[in-house]
């Protein structure tokens, strides 16, 4: 895998975020904000680890072989992303189905596969479309749906500050994609509290 911080780009995260609080009219010196620099760059680092992480490595073993072939379905994934409008987080919930093909894979590995992608700068609708490719590619099901529901803190701290809205995504791969009822069946379940 590449390098996601090439050489060039490789200024310190802290002094840029020195310089803004600058900018901002701050004293990086003041006791609040000393060592802000560094925990900012470390926060940023992690909350962008997705772009060092793979998710065939992630998957790695974790298949296996059955004659179940009915669909799968993980709700209510939590995750954290950070929208690459404004580096503000949007969070909510994953949900993702899919039909196996002769294997299915270890149901932790779903959330680290949506684990990957939030971690990144991101667009909810493009973050939906990476899950659900990087299902239907790896895992090889016969179709895979992924919903997410999310709230953005640009949409709720700025701009129209709205507080209550949700955006509602989906991305439908294969059967969920072509036949109707396997979508249907697998918007109902997510509607339901209890299976």
């Amino acid at each position: 895998m590449k390098d996601p911080y090439p050489e060039t780009a490789k200024i310190e995260i802290k002094d840029i975020i020195e310089n803004l609080l600058v900018s901002l009219g701050e004293d990086p010196d003041r006791e609040g904000l000393r060592g802000t620099p560094e925990r900012v760059e470390k926060s940023l680092r992690f909350l962008t680890k997705g772009y060092t992480q793979d998710v065939e490595r992630v998957l790695n073993d974790a298949f296996f072989t059955v004659t179940h072939d009915e669909m799968v379905i993980v709700k209510g994934i939590q995750f954290f992303s950070l929208c690459e409008h404004h580096m503000l987080p949007f969070f909510g919930e994953c949900h993702i189905a899919y039909i196996p093909n002769k294997k299915v894979v270890g149901l932790s590995k779903l959330p680290r596969v949506v684990e990957i992608f939030s971690r990144r700068l991101q667009l909810q609708e493009r973050l939906t479309s990476q899950i659900a490719e990087a299902i239907l590619d790896k895992v090889d099901p016969l179709g895979v749906g992924v919903v997410i529901e999310a709230q953005h803190l640009c949409m709720m701290m700025r701009g129209v500050e709205k507080q209550n809205s949700r955006t509602v995504t989906s991305a439908m791969l294969g059967v969920f994609k072509k036949d109707p009822k396997a979508r249907a069946e697998f918007l109902d379940l997510l509607r339901r509290d209890r299976y």
